[in-house]
């Protein structure tokens, strides 16, 4: 009897499959028929999960706990556009990976989940001699208290803080400072870029899942990336160097260690250096625990000064259209001289994953676009390749962007949906009542310019991307 393997959840039918009516869909996960081939020609193993590598630096799996629901196959091809892309036979591992972590939050079982860093951190931190310096990426403070019974965009930046301090933090830092070095820099280059006319549109860098994305599928276009680094590890470098040096501290002595929504920035530590742990806030709350923290109860604490305050606009890049807006208000200001009349820049405020505008940019129409999840960059890729023009495109691998990355809390009882759209407000609203609305308005911002970094484009602040097309055999 002829046997019919489902190419997105391994389902096998025994049986006379042509004779199945056309709508007829596969019981596991709900595919049609187009899915479906025979068994002696399938080119892949009939699993129904995503096999994930024992050296995948973000993410693990325990096969004992996995009960073969086809979640995270399902994720990993039809929202994030990586499984199905690729022969298994021909690449060069079990599994291409981005790291984003999407698996792991379709998981019902906990199969799939992070990769465990902070057992070897707290080993760590019974070194006296060290200075363990932690930063908090702008996203973490609108869902941490989700996992202690806070409510869905539960602004909670001081218990956050608090929480690190008892942990044993010898110093907490808003990665929204990073978040403004990026801009300064990212719109200094994108003003750049327009006057030459190069390599447009200007890809922006920050997600290391997209970025890992497009060297792996698109590497012909990695000249369109920004060449600045994320907020993260931007703010490492100026850790290890400006911070140290103003504080009279041995760089060697410094662990940093990164809190974050994102399980890619694992992998991103291992590329770029600088950035010693990082803990997506799934792994933070379990740390928490497993200390015996009362975080409800903790009493606000805030960050440390020097570079302890980000603006608002560093703030929202924890959204998708985030990073766009902030890097608009700032080109503004570099093309011009002057600030916007008017910060907001709603119609590029989208988490559908996708969102075309045009904008004036002092007398200058540009064509923007702001995509989200990977499967949706897809779909821009081949508009672009078709001949379609864009001068400035946002992405981010999670659908929703920071606030929906595969580090961040599961939802139960509510659509990812209503939880992205509710941090997401959350997001905004911390912009709307924050004092300084421009990264270049920030006076921390201003001091290290004037006293270390000096001019734009220092090489701590940039990096380079490779093509990686060759682990797809």
């Amino acid at each position: 009897m002829a046997k019919y393997v489902c190419q997105v959840c391994g389902y096998v039918f025994e049986g006379d499959f042509e004779s199945l009516p056309e709508d007829w869909v596969c019981p596991m996960c709900g595919v049609g028929k187009q899915f479906f081939e025979e068994a002696e020609k399938a080119e892949r193993e009939e699993t129904v999960y995503i096999d994930v590598d024992d050296d995948n630096p973000s993410i693990c799996r325990d096969p004992s706990k996995c009960v073969k629901c086809g979640n995270c196959k399902s994720v990993c091809r039809f929202k994030q556009g990586v499984y199905g892309h690729y022969d298994i036979k021909k690449c060069k591992c079990k599994t291409v990976c981005v790291d984003c972590g999407q698996c792991s939050l379709a998981c019902p079982s906990g199969a799939i989940s992070y990769k465990n860093h902070y057992l070897q951190l707290e080993e760590m931190m019974r070194d006296k001699s060290k200075v363990f310096v932690f930063q908090t990426a702008p996203a973490v403070r609108v869902s941490l208290a989700e996992e202690f019974g806070g409510q869905k965009g539960e602004i909670c930046t001081g218990k956050m803080v608090a929480a690190l301090r008892e942990l044993g933090a010898n110093y907490v830092f808003d990665t929204t400072f990073g978040a403004d070095i990026t801009i300064m820099e990212e719109a200094h280059e994108l003003v750049e870029r327009l006057k030459s006319g190069k390599n447009l549109p200007m890809f922006t860098s920050c997600c290391p899942a997209w970025v890992k994305f497009l060297e792996i599928f698109y590497p012909e276009k990695i000249n369109f990336l920004s060449t600045c680094k994320s907020p993260i590890a931007m703010l490492s470098s100026m850790i290890k160097t400006y911070w140290a040096q103003e504080k009279g501290i041995d760089s060697k002595s410094i662990v940093n260690v990164a809190i974050t929504p994102c399980t890619a920035k694992k992998a991103e530590a291992i590329k770029e250096g600088g950035y010693d742990f990082v803990l997506p806030v799934r792994e933070l709350a379990d740390w928490i625990k497993q200390r015996g923290i009362n975080f409800r109860e903790l009493k606000n604490s805030a960050f440390d000064s020097l570079m302890g305050k980000g603006s608002g606009a560093g703030v929202i890049f924890g959204t998708s259209g985030g990073v766009m807006e902030a890097a608009l208000r700032t080109a503004y200001y570099f093309l011009t001289g002057k600030n916007l009349k008017r910060l907001e820049f709603k119609k590029v405020r989208s988490l559908s994953g996708f969102v075309e505008s045009q904008v004036n940019l002092a007398g200058k129409k540009l064509k923007v676009a702001v995509v989200s999840g990977l499967v949706n960059v897809r779909k821009l890729l081949s508009e672009i390749e078709k001949g379609a023009h864009y001068d400035f495109v946002e992405v981010m691998a999670c659908l929703g962007g920071c606030l929906g990355g595969g580090g961040q809390p599961k939802n139960i009882n509510i659509t990812n949906e209503v939880a992205r759209q509710q941090r997401s407000s959350a997001i905004y609203s911390l912009d709307e009542k924050s004092t300084i609305r421009l990264c270049h308005e920030n006076p921390l911002i201003k001091r290290l310019y004037q006293n270390y970094l000096k001019d734009f484009e220092n090489p701590l602040l940039h990096t380079s991307y490779s093509d990686k097309s060759d682990i797809l055999g």
